[in-house]
């Protein structure tokens, strides 16, 4: 049993990343300045490098690429970790309110500093996760104030309270964001709608640190495998149970919120992603982990495709795009749990 459920992993493992090498391939080839495989491959090798195609491919398209991979991976990750912790097949980063948090505290700091720090500097980019964590902490610390019942985290209450958080915290986004000069108050639109059409290399490497995150999840995966046992199996166990949430949840938080501070609040991959992942490689999160963050790298990559290519001239927000897959997908579980 072992055997076969670790050759389907690696099965849908290279799947998945082949399908993400095609969705970078049609990415770097096709938009409003076409190029073909073999200008792409000249100017990456640099053979002949042509002035045109390296501010094409290095300056627009690639660091658009390797953010959105990097964003839908996380977010997928943090997606599995949230479901597995609160044992909720409905819960989600943005349903629970974190990416309202962490979008809150962001608009926050483009409020506090327009016009004095530019959000694409060095310092706005290593700033603005910084606020974005805080963001996510304080819905997290919401979360667990008005969601714990007899000193236990009840699924149920998680995501009445999650989705009364983010309401509020969405409200006051709208009403900072209302109170920024024209041209502040049109970045932080776009970028509250889940866009990468500002991605550049400082974003990348804003968000590599938050990735050392992923070797310790990886490390204690078998610990989300114990969480979906009964609470007296878990204590007969010797789990800790509470450090172990606030663990998972911390790095959750931190994935999540430097997520959105670099692409704004993208929607339902942390819902979506997790889900077809226990379809595709079963319940061990060992498994479950990995395969939710390439879906969630699919996801987003895709979308920033269909909404770059398809509605051109126009460009419609990859976020606005995964929304509108996201949404009869959440009727459909929401059905699906009922039943």
């Amino acid at each position: 049993m072992s055997k076969i459920s670790h050759g389907r992993f690696w099965t849908v493992t290279v799947s998945g990343l082949f399908l993400a090498a095609a969705a970078v391939y049609l990415s770097l080839t096709n938009g409003t300045f076409d190029m073909s495989v073999l200008d792409v491959i000249k100017t990456l090798l640099r053979i002949h490098p042509q002035p045109e195609h390296d501010l094409v491919v290095f300056e627009f398209r690639l660091p658009r690429i390797v953010l959105g991979a990097l964003v839908g991976f996380s977010l997928g990750i943090a997606g599995a970790i949230i479901q597995g912790v609160t044992r909720n097949g409905l819960a989600d980063p943005g349903i629970l309110g974190v990416n309202a948090g962490a979008g809150l505290s962001v608009v926050l700091f483009m409020f506090l500093f327009q016009g004095s720090i530019s959000a694409t500097g060095w310092l706005g980019v290593m700033m603005m996760p910084i606020f974005g964590v805080a963001g996510g902490l304080a819905a997290t610390t919401a979360i667990y104030m008005f969601a714990r019942e007899g000193g236990k985290l009840d699924p149920q209450r998680l995501i009445l309270v999650g989705i009364a958080i983010a309401s509020g915290f969405g409200a006051l986004t709208v009403y900072i964001s209302l109170k920024m000069n024209p041209s502040d108050y049109e970045m932080a639109v776009v970028w509250l709608a889940g866009s990468l059409h500002s991605a550049n290399w400082k974003f990348v490497v804003t968000m590599l640190p938050w990735l050392l995150l992923l070797p310790l999840i990886c490390m204690r995966s078998h610990v989300l495998d114990l969480f979906q046992l009964s609470s007296e199996s878990q204590k007969s166990l010797g789990m800790s149970v509470e450090r172990e949430k606030n663990i998972f949840l911390l790095c959750s938080v931190g994935l999540v919120s430097a997520s959105v501070a670099v692409s704004g609040s993208i929607a339902f991959i942390g819902l979506i992603a997790p889900h077809l992942a226990r379809r595709l490689v079963g319940l061990r999160h060992i498994h479950i982990i990995p395969v939710s963050g390439i879906v969630g790298m699919i996801m987003v990559l895709v979308g920033d495709f269909i909404g770059k290519t398809i509605f051109a001239p126009a460009e419609l927000a990859v976020g606005i795009v995964v929304s509108i897959i996201g949404v009869p997908y959440f009727v459909f579980l929401l059905i699906r749990s009922r039943e």
